[in-house]
Parts: C-alpha cells; structure tokens; sequence
C-alpha cells in the first residue's frame, strides 16, 4: 500500500506547530542507561525543523530509563515507589541533556511535567494553554513528561503517547509524530517474514485483522497499543499523524513516504470527550432503560436519574463511568456528578421529585451532556 505523497508532504511541511513524541526505548540502551547520542541526533533533527519556521513541542519519556543507571538498577522496577524514585533521579538528567543539546543550536528549553489530569480538568487546561503559548511565543522548545515522581495511575497506565495525543490537541497543533523503536505499524510483528507495513490508515477499517502487540519495551510501558490509540485521539480530533522510528525522524519530518501516516478522521472537540472515550477506563456502571439510551444516544441528553435501573461500582463523583443500556452494551462514559452510595435511592424518580425532596443540590443529572461521550 503506497500512500498518497502529496497529502503525506503537504501534511508534514505545511504544519506551523508539530508535537513530537519519543519513547524510553529510543533513548536508552538495552540496560536501561540513557544514550546521550540519541538524544544529540533527535535534537539536531528538531532544530532543523525549526530553522524551517515550524514550532515544536517534544513529548519525552526517558525519565524513569535515566534514573535506572545512578541507581544500579538494571531494569525498569516494577514496584510504584521505585519507579518514581527513579523518575525523581532521572527527570533533572534528562531536562539538562536536552537543555545542553539544544544549546548547541542556540535554542531555549523549557521542561514541564504533567499528567492527563492537567489537560482535562478546565482550570488546570486553560493555565497549561497559556503557558505553552507563552513558551512557544518566546521561540522556546517545552520538552513534557508525565509527572512520574508524583503520578500514580499514570505510570501503570501506560506512557507518553495518549497525553502527547493530547498535547497536540491543547496547543492546536497542525501534526503529532510518534518515534519509537519500530519504524512502522505493520499487520503482523514486524519481525515475522512476509510482514507487511502499513503505509497509511484511513479508518477502523483498515486495523481490521492486524495482529497488535501489547508489551513495551525492556525500560519503556507503551507499545504499539498506546500508539494507535494516541492516534486515534489525535486523528479524531482533526490532528494527522506520522508513527515511524526515531531512526527515521529526519525523513519523516522531510515529508518523506516512512513509517505509517493516519489521516484525519474527525474535527477538533472538546479535550475531555477525547480523554473520556480513549484514556480512561470505567470506575463503575449505571444501567438505563431504554428510553434514556435513546435520550442520551439520539438526542445527546444528559443522564437524568429517572431513566437509571442499576448502579454498580464504588466511585465517587467526578469519576468516569460506564453508562449501560438493557442489552449490557456500553452506548456512553461520562463523569458521574454523585457518589455510588447517594444514587440507589435516586433510581426512577424525576429530578423536580428529588429536587422538592433532598434540595435544590439534587436539581442536576447523574451525568451531565457536556460531560458525557458516546462509546
């Protein structure tokens, strides 16, 4: 399958912001040090991207990778405590190897360190908005990383590629480029004879019957799971993506026909829609009767406690829930406005009754439109 060269070049060279992604295997040795040569070559790449007029933003794993080494670890641990260790150790090595790199080009970094909780919660998405247009309008490169010294779900969540997905989405940029150590999505793994890459995706369709490997590396946590899922976070919101290695980012940034290139399948929506159907999992369920499946799927109303039959689970309000229709299919995942405990003597009754009842604290939906995702 060949893709389309002008739509690959047109999307690489016309981007005015591009939001680069690189992984812990891509950075590292097999042990586990960081390779100090690896980042010098991804850098000089950038900063001839940026020579060009396009401003970039870098997404860099590698933090826990570059604190294994001063720790003696010969492996990325397993154990929560110890990953953070290493990522507190490792995350000031790594901002001063990019700062130095960098440096040669006479170009400024800033480091900020997130966690999908500041791109989707409204306060925290409007300041880290104003702040990365702050730094790019400086002519500063911000190198991200999940804030791995304090992060908790994250770290076992996966890595860096689903708030690069992100990211992109935050700082409205024209195009993500996700360097690991495969050079491309292929139907198989690529180290199986007769495997076959994917030059371009188009749709869902074209993913049908791929075999996809769930395990990372030796030092990283994703794989191309995380890889295409941030691809279709990105794409889904209008954000063309290029998934190929770190050994081709200079042809990829080229323009050139390596890796695999996703086209765009959707529009620009709201971040948390983005984060709520492809970055979180269900703390719980509300089970609806039919009617309020058509309300909520039809006609895009919120979750009125009136239309809800079951509750399962033991979350607390502002938790993402699964919303389940009589048949047992997930239709929606949306933020619940109440803890599991206050809704089964919420169940079947309308909001004015519950209202008159318990107050006017109770005069809201279960789960709010704005807040809620079709699945």
């Amino acid at each position: 399958m060949s893709v389309d060269a002008h739509d690959l070049r047109e999307a690489v060279l016309n981007a005015k912001r591009i939001v680069v992604k690189i992984g812990s295997s891509s950075l590292a040795t097999g042990g586990g040090a960081l390779e100090p040569g690896r980042i010098a070559d991804l850098v000089d790449v950038l900063a001839g991207v940026r020579e060009r007029g396009t401003e970039v933003v870098l997404v860099s794993s590698g933090a826990i990778a570059a604190g294994l080494s001063p720790l003696g670890l010969d492996r990325r641990p397993r154990g929560l405590a110890l990953q953070q260790a290493a990522a507190s150790v490792g995350q000031g090595l790594l901002a001063h190897h990019y700062q130095q790199e960098f440096g040669r080009h006479s170009i400024t970094t800033g480091q900020v360190l997130m966690t999908v909780d500041d791109v989707i919660r409204r306060a925290s998405y409007r300041n880290a908005h104003q702040t990365f247009d702050a730094l790019l309008g400086l002519g500063v490169v911000p190198v991200v990383n999940e804030n791995d010294t304090v992060a908790t779900s994250e770290i076992r969540f996966g890595d860096n590629d689903r708030l690069a997905a992100l990211v992109a989405h935050l700082v409205h940029a024209d195009l993500l480029v996700l360097l690991s150590d495969v050079d491309a999505l292929y139907d198989g793994p690529p180290s199986r004879p007769g495997a076959r890459r994917l030059a371009e995706v188009r749709s869902e369709s074209d993913l049908e019957g791929i075999e996809i490997g769930s395990v990372g590396s030796a030092v990283g946590t994703g794989g191309m799971v995380t890889k295409i899922e941030a691809a279709r976070i990105a794409t889904g919101a209008g954000i063309p993506v290029v998934l190929t290695s770190a050994a081709q980012a200079s042809a990829a940034l080229a323009g050139e026909q390596v890796g695999t290139f996703f086209h765009v399948t959707g529009r620009r929506r709201p971040i948390r829609h983005l984060w709520l159907a492809h970055a979180t999992e269900g703390k719980g369920s509300l089970s609806l009767d039919a009617g309020a499946v058509r309300a909520v799927v039809e006609r895009g109303a919120s979750l009125l406690a009136a239309g809800v039959t079951d509750v399962d689970g033991a979350f607390v309000a502002g938790d993402p829930i699964d919303l389940v229709g009589p048949d047992g299919t997930v239709v929606a995942r949306g933020l619940v406005s109440f803890d599991a405990v206050e809704i089964p003597g919420l169940l079947g009754r309308s909001t004015p009754e519950l209202k008159e009842e318990f107050g006017d604290v109770y005069d809201r939906a279960l789960v709010h439109r704005d807040d809620l995702v079709l699945l």
